[in-house]
């Protein structure tokens, strides 16, 4: 796939002509353009946001020749997107991506790629499928809270013998992905209602025909493998099988900022999932009173803060400049850094018994860059109150994995039921696995959703509270006076 019309800086580097609406808006309020590109951009009311591409089509191929002759840089000045104009679309080098979330949670996972500006192809158990150029990669792995992590789509096919699945796979243009000094294998192979189920012979089968595949290719008995690395992950569902390149590396949920975890963690990607399915926003009360090593706190506070998840982390991806430019992960990380406000007036509150976990999610919470935004204390769920009304309860409590635990389970849900009905009009949001939460929380849930937590059926319950009033404008207010 080529390249309609491609730039270059004075270094001879190939660039996108990236903040086209700001140079042409510049230049024409200087009359330094010519009156029929002005007429064009009034006309088609270019100066609107996210119009870069009606732009670059007004200016065609006389805005190489325009740039060369004003030398004017601010052409190639950074902005959220670079413009990509090719051959084969409108939204430029399309490559189809894979976002795995968790079971039950694929609407919310959807939405955070829709938010994105990406459009979706499917949605289906586990995962969501959306389209995107290069820079897709970049941003979602940056700005997607939910998902697990981000693969490139690299093939599809149905398979239903082993030579099949060979032939097939040899048959894929991986050259298309993975260079000749490449690290490439199968790191995850799973089956559902597949004559082929046997993950390690997938595996094995799947290597052997890429191997042969790049060996003609690049004309090589063997790869040093000494370059970036390319991890596979196959999908067999039905005989179909899906495979994908993992961009991500280690998976989203480890942020980077939790050093140290409480017994039975939630996993980030989970918090911030069910956080929202929740109406909680920055200017309501939210506390957890089992904040363990304080997941729910911090990634509410991220949210408040507009902090994106990918910012302490790096990705696998960023290696692969044969698919991805330097420069789109650059750009991901600057609108990262530019969306942040860390100085958003919150009452977000986690509260746990046990002293040292407390001492631990503090800590992850200054690794997270939101200790200010968090209050922690030591405190059992019995002595939990709050003086404000119209808040939310957030909480992972303990499910009884063991035999001596289940026994105390009775209790501990009903303390919770009735501390949570001693606060004024909140609302109460719970996952859990224990099946009688309901009966002992003397409630029952106004909704209840099933959410698959690793392997594990767990029940997020939803008990909901009146909603605040509305706060009056000032100038009603001015009115009332």
């Amino acid at each position: 796939m080529s390249v309609t019309h491609q730039w270059k800086t004075d270094s001879g580097i190939p660039e996108f002509p990236c903040g086209f609406q700001m140079w042409l808006s510049v230049n024409l309020r200087k009359g330094e353009l010519p009156d029929s590109w002005e007429e064009s951009w009034r006309k088609e009311e270019l100066l609107h946001d996210n119009r870069e591409k009606e732009c670059y089509n007004i200016a065609g191929a006389d805005f190489e020749s325009a740039k060369h002759e004003k030398n004017d840089e601010r052409l190639i000045c950074r902005t959220t997107h670079s413009i990509k104009i090719m051959e084969d679309g409108d939204n430029g080098l399309n490559y189809e991506w894979i976002a795995p979330c968790h079971f039950g949670l694929e609407a919310v996972c959807k939405k955070e790629i829709l938010d994105l500006g990406y459009s979706i192809i499917s949605v289906e158990d586990g995962r969501v499928v959306f389209s995107g150029d290069e820079g897709a990669a970049c941003r979602a792995n940056m700005f997607l809270r939910t998902a697990e992590r981000v693969l490139l789509k690299a093939a599809e096919f149905t398979a239903e013998t082993f030579d099949e699945l060979f032939e097939k796979t040899k048959a894929v243009a991986w050259e298309d992905y993975i260079p000749a000094d490449g690290k490439f294998w199968v790191t995850k192979a799973s089956s559902i209602k597949s004559k082929l189920f046997s993950p390690s012979d997938i595996q094995s089968i799947m290597k052997k025909a890429m191997v042969e595949r790049l060996k003609s290719v690049y004309r090589v008995s063997w790869f040093p493998e000494t370059g970036a690395s390319y991890p596979l992950r196959v999908f067999l569902m039905k005989d179909r099988v899906t495979v994908g390149l993992d961009t991500s590396g280690d998976s989203l949920h480890k942020r980077g900022y939790r050093k140290l975890t409480a017994k039975a963690p939630i996993t980030e990607t989970l918090a911030a999932a069910l956080l929202m399915l929740t109406p909680w926003n920055r200017d309501r009360i939210l506390v957890d009173p089992f904040c363990g090593s304080g997941t729910f706190p911090i990634e509410a506070a991220m949210m408040a803060a507009n902090m994106a998840p990918g910012m302490n982390r790096s990705f696998l991806a960023e290696k692969w400049t044969n698919l991805i430019p330097k420069k789109l992960w650059y750009e991901a990380a600057d609108e990262a850094a530019d969306l942040v406000d860390d100085t958003a007036e919150v009452d977000i509150q986690g509260f746990d018994i046990d002293g040292e976990i407390v001492r631990a999610a503090r800590e992850n919470a200054r690794e997270a860059g939101v200790d200010h935004m968090i209050h922690f204390q030591q405190r059992p769920v019995s002595q939990l109150s709050h003086p404000k009304k119209y808040g939310f309860l957030v909480m992972n409590p303990p499910y009884g994995e063991r035999i001596e635990e289940k026994e105390n389970l009775p209790d501990l849900y009903r303390t919770i039921g009735e501390r949570f009905a001693a606060l004024d009009s909140w609302s109460c949001y719970m996952i859990t696995s224990y099946e009688d939460a309901e009966r002992y929380f003397g409630r029952k849930a106004d909704k209840n959703r099933k959410i698959y937590n690793g392997m594990m059926k767990t029940y997020f319950y939803q008990f909901m509270g009146p909603k605040p009033p509305k706060r009056k404008r000032p100038e009603e207010r001015e009115e009332t006076v």
